[in-house]
């Protein structure tokens, strides 16, 4: 799903007439990119690309002193039909999307020193930290400015929850390994394939 051609349709609805630099502006205090996989940096080119597509239009431009002339877009009805189906698409959707890390502790598990992974996973964990105090304090900041929103604001929140579970899970998880004796990490009763009773490796 195009969560940037998403974020730019739903602002050029909600403001109207709008230039690129304002929405990724926008992006930007309410630290999108961090939380929401808009692609800041894509917003520009997405512009364009919708404006091929008949879902915005130019409609005028603007040159403020020496700055670069700015294209300002304003969504048409079909931009407006198009927001509604990704706004229902969205909202709906409970994807998750790949979890690298579940997959290397899922089925890699046993190949790692217990020691590098622990100084791993607390490096990541510390980050969740980093990031769940950043997000908050931009939300902070937005709230008193007076540019975020109650919802926008409580979306915010949503990200900082996340990333102080992720902390939590991860404290959790190093307690486990501080406990677990070497070798435990994925043993079966067997030590065969799951679903082999006589442990030979099913066939493909």
């Amino acid at each position: 799903m195009n969560l940037t051609r998403l974020m730019a349709l739903g602002t050029l609805d909600r403001y109207g007439p709008t230039h690129g630099h304002q929405i990724r502006r926008l992006a930007e205090l309410t630290n999108a990119g961090e939380w929401s996989g808009v692609s800041v940096g894509g917003l520009y080119r997405e512009l364009r690309l919708m404006e091929g597509e008949g879902l915005v239009e130019a409609i005028r431009t603007e040159q403020v002193g020496r700055r670069p002339a700015r294209t300002v877009y304003a969504i048409t009805p079909d931009g407006t039909t198009e927001l509604a189906s990704l706004r229902v698409h969205a909202i709906r959707s409970m994807e998750w999307g790949p979890d690298a890390m579940s997959v290397a502790l899922t089925f890699a598990f046993e190949g790692a020193d217990r020691d590098e992974l622990r100084d791993l996973l607390r490096a990541r964990r510390d980050r969740f930290a980093i990031s769940a105090r950043e997000l908050e304090a931009t939300r902070q900041r937005g709230i008193s400015a007076g540019y975020l929103t109650p919802v926008e604001a409580e979306v915010m929140r949503r990200g900082v929850v996340h990333a102080e579970a992720e902390v939590t899970w991860h404290d959790a998880f190093d307690e486990l390994l501080a406990d677990l004796p070497p070798g435990c990490g994925q043993s079966r009763a067997g030590g065969g394939w799951p679903d082999a009773a006589d442990g030979r490796r099913p066939q493909t």
